[in-house]
């Protein structure tokens, strides 16, 4: 088994870069992307503007991350790869774009909830502080609330990365050339299964493993930054 192992290495370690490449493009999207629009669902949805008695941007939003999260990200994929190139046919959406928006609207709601909770765990007496200082709502958050906020949802938002990682490995699905896409295309061509498997989950343990550990290093530093 080891010397097939390294036969796959040597002679098709393009396929499982190329993999390693597309796994690492698709999660950077997602986090990257989700990271800005789960920032501003998060406000959204602690927003107190009201139309008559109704919050209508706390309600949409919650309905949203309600929705996003009860489903399973498998059926989500479906439904944006299958359903964008028809509301959008003359923009020919690649596979792998669908399934990037896919996994962007899926990222969305879980780091809204993480953004949405670091904000809340901030000391109301800073907010309160800040106002009794002069500073207007939007001065509070931008200066006082957010820079401390960001300090409790980094280490939450790079473990929403390493789960993306992860993740991606449903996308094979679609063949969008991620790690478990070249997995596949491998055991149709050499009737394989278990030596590229086996190599397949060494390198994400790898890349999630390394990331972990980088962000137990993150957490340290700001922790003693305290």
């Amino acid at each position: 088994m080891l010397e097939t192992m390294g036969k796959l290495l040597t002679n098709y370690w393009f396929l499982f870069a190329k993999g390693t490449g597309y796994t690492l493009l698709l999660s950077g999207i997602t986090v990257f992307f989700s990271s800005i629009i789960g920032s501003l669902f998060a406000i959204a949805r602690m927003s107190n503007w009201k139309i008559g008695k109704v919050r209508p941007l706390h309600t949409l939003v919650s309905a949203y991350v309600e929705i996003i999260r009860g489903t399973p990200m498998l059926v989500q994929l479906y439904f944006f790869y299958f359903l964008l190139p028809r509301l959008v046919p003359q923009l020919d959406l690649s596979a792998f774009t669908c399934i990037a928006i896919a996994c962007i609207v899926n990222s969305v709601a879980y780091v809204a909830e993480i953004i949405r909770a670091g904000i809340q765990a901030v000391d109301k007496g800073q907010t309160e502080a800040a106002r009794s200082l002069g500073m207007n709502q939007k001065q509070t958050m931008m200066k006082i609330v957010i820079p401390q906020a960001t300090k409790n949802v980094l280490p939450a938002l790079c473990n929403e990365f390493v789960t993306v990682i992860k993740e991606t490995s449903i996308a094979s699905t679609f063949f969008v050339g991620e790690l478990m896409t070249q997995y596949k295309t491998m055991t149709a061509a050499l009737y394989l299964t278990i030596e590229p498997l086996l190599i397949v989950a060494v390198i994400y343990f790898f890349l999630t493993f390394t990331l972990s550990k980088a962000i137990a290093v993150l957490e340290r530093r700001l922790q003693s930054g305290d």
